[in-house]
């Protein structure tokens, strides 16, 4: 029975995921545009048509409609959908990493304080995670990173000073600039290595991670960046001397530092 009871939570905590990526949607399509994200309804950007509640089932709405728009029949991208699942699978990484019994991030609370805690600490990791999401396409898309993006992942770690793990608040400090004040050099020296969004991007999250995490971050997005550059040019997708977006590398590799930074690091340590 309680087997049951955690599914159905799990099925309910990524349904509240999907719903939420259908916003990022939104966002991911109008913040770079510099269209109103809040008020509004949406619409298909194909013909520009309304779209009605029965049109925006998260993930459902797509498949039920064959992948085309119900009004022009034009197909539709399957990126609104993959931002979709991706979200929730993300609440889900959130839920499962703070809140009993699958909790695997610790806490420094104890019985029904620990519930607590690990409830807002979940809100607080996939606030970040969805915005780490909603960069990754934005950068893809345009090669820049909204500043409004990386003032929401600082807010974050304002919150996280209070909620989730703890992290000493000198930890943090030096996080702003560890990471961000190399990088910063680089995009002065280096045309075309790094954008000065990256810089912001890093500087906030380096806050929210705190130093050690940052640089777990930093590798692990150098290492990805890296894989996918390689990638891109044996497919000859860019030339040699192309730029292409560094903050989807970053982003990976700030979600993957928010939950294994720590054990990432002691493994590396372990082999020096």
């Amino acid at each position: 029975m309680i087997t049951v009871l955690y599914i159905i939570i799990y099925v309910l905590i990524f349904a509240i995921g999907a719903v939420l990526g259908s916003f990022l949607n939104v966002l991911i399509y109008r913040l770079p545009r510099g269209l109103d994200f809040v008020r509004g309804f949406s619409f298909c950007p194909n013909c520009e048509h309304r779209l009605f509640p029965k049109d925006l089932v998260p993930i459902f709405s797509y498949l039920a409609l064959g992948r085309k728009c119900r009004y022009c029949r034009k197909p539709i991208s399957a990126r609104y959908m993959i931002v979709e699942l991706i979200a929730g699978l993300l609440a889900l990484l959130a839920w499962c990493a703070f809140v009993p019994p699958t909790a695997f991030v610790p806490l420094s609370f104890d019985g029904g304080a620990w519930a607590a805690a690990g409830f807002l600490a979940a809100l607080l990791y996939f606030a970040v995670l969805a915005v780490l999401l909603t960069i990754s396409y934005i950068d893809h898309d345009t090669m820049e990173i909204p500043d409004s993006l990386s003032i929401a992942i600082a807010v974050c770690g304002i919150l996280a000073i209070w909620i989730g793990p703890e992290v000493p608040l000198l930890t943090r400090v030096i996080g702003i600039f560890a990471v961000s004040v190399p990088l910063f050099v680089i995009a002065l020296f280096i045309e075309g290595a790094f954008g000065f969004g990256d810089v912001k991007l890093m500087a906030a999250a380096g806050f929210f991670l705190g130093w050690q995490h940052a640089l777990v971050a930093l590798f692990i997005g150098i290492i990805i960046g890296g894989v996918y550059g390689v990638y891109v040019l044996a497919a000859r997708k860019k030339e040699r001397k192309e730029h292409f977006a560094f903050g989807p590398a970053l982003c990976i590799g700030i979600g993957i530092a928010m939950f294994a930074g720590t054990s990432i690091a002691d493994w590396y340590l372990h082999f020096l």
